[in-house]
């Protein structure tokens, strides 16, 4: 009996050992197991295809990515098709380019040096009509091309005064001293006797507060000024048609056409509206025009 006791109590303290064991498995077999896998994991990191580094290349490029490496420089394209600018390029050859691009009136908007969706349509276009390869990037021959069609662009075209083309000044303007606004092309233009002065680009009042047209005289300015209404800030206040003025805004100048005014006409050169605001005078002609 007490050999029986002995026994029962031995395979007591082996089960509780087990089972003890068997609790503390995961973390114990964790650490264990981390240490068995350990070898297998790097074979598994080492593939490019499920391991890639930071840079999307891979950390030990396999034999047949070797390979094709290798025969990349049979498959570059040769120099007389060498890529000179392409889309996401952001340089000043791609400013010169726009400008090019803009005398053959296939881009409107001015030069920002940056080569996006708009750069790549206007090339694509000039390509197809001059028998080039259509891919909206520009190689050698499409340089060439575009170079000999054009002239070197001036200062003013690489860096026009206003990011809109303004339009033809309106007939009203033509005579005397004005501040001739365009709605179509969203652009002032402070002229004398015919000739500008000074252009910049504007915004006007929503539907629901648009801004009126015709022709005006500037009533009264004001270098500080806040609405009475709005409670808001009007640097460089022109007024010409009751509240509604010429003058400077930060929120055009932060959001650009996202806004509106409340019939007023925004500018968003602080500087160049100070400069036309000094010689701007009472009295002068105000014409508003689609």
């Amino acid at each position: 009996m007490h050999r029986q006791r002995v026994i029962i109590r031995t395979l007591g303290v082996a089960t509780a050992v087990a089972l003890a064991a068997t609790a503390c498995g995961p973390q114990k077999s964790e650490s264990a197991g981390s240490a068995s896998s350990a070898p297998s994991s790097p074979t598994a990191g080492a593939s490019p295809e499920s391991s890639p580094s930071a840079d999307n290349k891979p950390a030990s490029p396999s034999p047949s990515a070797s390979a094709s490496a290798s025969a990349s420089p049979s498959a570059s394209p040769s120099p007389t098709v060498k890529q000179v600018m392409a889309n996401g390029d952001d340089s000043e050859q791609v400013r010169e380019l726009q400008a090019r691009l803009k005398q053959l009136k296939l881009m409107s908007v001015a030069p920002t040096g940056f080569y996006g969706t708009k750069t790549t349509a206007a090339v694509k276009s000039f390509q197809s009509k001059n028998g080039l390869n259509a891919t909206g990037s520009v190689d050698e021959p499409t340089w060439k091309k575009i170079q000999s069609a054009t002239k070197k662009p001036t200062a003013d075209e690489l860096r026009p005064p206003t990011v809109n083309e303004p339009d033809a000044p309106d007939p009203r303007c033509m005579e005397g001293r004005v501040l001739c606004i365009s709605k179509e092309s969203r652009t002032l233009a402070w002229m004398i006797d015919g000739k500008i002065v000074s252009t910049m680009d504007v915004r006007f009042g929503s539907e629901n507060t648009p801004t009126r047209e015709g022709v005006f005289k500037v009533d009264r300015k004001e270098k500080e000024w806040t609405s009475t209404l709005y409670h808001t800030s009007m640097p460089y206040s022109m007024f010409f048609s009751g509240g509604q003025a010429v003058h400077y805004s930060a929120d055009f100048a932060a959001r650009g056409y996202a806004g509106a005014s409340h019939g007023c006409v925004n500018v968003r050169d602080k500087g160049k509206l100070a400069a036309v605001f000094g010689q701007v005078q009472a009295g002068d002609k105000v014409v508003v025009y689609w």
